[in-house]
């Protein structure tokens, strides 16, 4: 049909639209969230982009169950807003006459959130950490930003370096604050230069400094000038990413089901969700959608929101039960999209009701104009 061609092309439009404002704007609060910690010195720059783009993954899913969400409620709006509803009811046609279309714009989206939940989602999530784990794993020196004060990962010292050149090794105005064994001492130099030794140990070998050592009781203390002073740094240590077992965002479906605990359980319940939510959402959004054309439109969005709130984190909810095994998986994962599926059709229910000429509301809309009539009526024969 010519009308579910003009629809469909309809939505794929507002879902671009919309797509593009919603990610947009979680890629800005990634992009201020993630420069921060590279500013903390708690994230390497250089991971910067890469970050960016395993946690806009990760975000993937729910961004798509809006866009499909938004995309059919604004869709549904603007045809009752415009009264091509009523054209549409006037010519015999049922509400239910939209599913289909609606379903084959959503079907693509569903599979993709599925694809991502349960497979895309998981690997950029590990790579994501890798990233993080590997940056908190690299030796002291690697770690620092000119110009910055930054604390070793054993926390037993602090380092300012006022430059680096660009080769990497080459530095200028050293600062090194170590506390040991009750002892603390600080060096001061004006250069250096890090390298590695034959078995790939990193030492950092100072030029034209000086040393100044002290006991936390300042029962002794000691000073000296060096012009080349040579501080052993780390051992050389061959990264291998361990996976955090308390974690399962980042376990595969295989590993999710091999084995399986609550927290893998949980995590399931949360998967499996994804492509039903996406699914039920869109199906919602049609009896959703309806508003009076000489009314406010911002009720049924406000509903809208709040539904998809509570729909989102009643899954969370779900899962966070049997993440403490406070509930069962097999009585988990489907009660909350029976209640949604049982509301889209009540809500189905009532709009086909208000457009049948058996409804109540239909019946008072008559007896109301039919009084309005009667009433014309009376006040023109009081003018005669």
């Amino acid at each position: 049909m010519i009308f579910q061609r003009a629809l469909k092309r309809e939505l794929y439009s507002t879902a671009a639209g919309v797509f593009l404002t919603l990610f947009t704007i979680t890629i800005t609060m990634m992009l201020i969230r993630i420069l921060g910690q590279a500013a903390k010195g708690k994230i390497a720059s250089d991971d910067v982009l890469a970050l960016i783009g395993f946690t806009s993954l990760n975000y993937m899913p729910i961004i798509l169950i809006l866009t499909a969400f938004i995309a059919v409620l604004l869709v549904v709006t603007r045809s009752y807003r415009d009264s091509e509803m009523v054209v549409w009811f006037s010519s015999g046609l049922s509400l239910t006459r939209w599913i289909r279309p609606v379903l084959e714009f959503g079907a693509p989206i569903i599979v993709l959130v599925a694809v991502l939940g349960f497979s895309v989602t998981p690997w950029a999530y590990r790579q994501s950490a890798e990233f993080r784990e590997r940056f908190e794993k690299r030796e002291d020196l690697a770690r620092l930003s000119p110009g910055k004060f930054q604390e070793s990962a054993s926390g037993d010292r602090v380092f300012y370096i006022e430059s680096i050149a660009d080769n990497g090794e080459d530095v200028k105005n050293v600062f090194i604050h170590t506390i040991r064994e009750n002892k603390f001492a600080t060096v001061l130099a004006q250069s250096g230069r890090i390298f590695n030794d034959k078995k790939g140990d990193r030492f950092l070998m100072l030029r034209n400094g000086l040393r100044y050592d002290e006991a936390l009781d300042h029962s002794e203390a000691g000073f000296m000038k060096f012009q080349k002073y040579t501080s052993f740094v780390e051992e050389k240590d061959d990264f291998v990413y361990e996976l955090d077992e308390t974690s399962t965002r980042s376990l595969t479906m295989k590993e999710l089901l091999e084995r399986p605990t609550s927290k893998k359980r949980g995590e399931l319940v949360w998967r499996i969700g994804l492509p039903f939510m996406c699914l039920l959402l869109i199906l919602l959004a049609i009896p959703l959608g309806f508003v009076n054309p000489r009314a406010g439109r911002s009720f049924n969005l406000i509903i809208a929101v709040l539904l998809y709130l509570a729909y989102s984190n009643m899954t969370s909810f779900f899962q966070n039960f049997v993440s403490h095994d406070r509930l069962s998986f097999g009585m988990a994962w489907w009660p909350l999209h029976l209640i949604i599926a049982v509301i889209i059709f009540l809500l189905f229910a009532w709009r086909l009701g208000v457009n049948s000429p058996h409804h109540p509301y239909a019946w008072f809309a008559k007896l109301r104009h039919k009084r309005i009539q009667k009433s014309a009526k009376d006040k023109e024969g009081d003018g005669q």
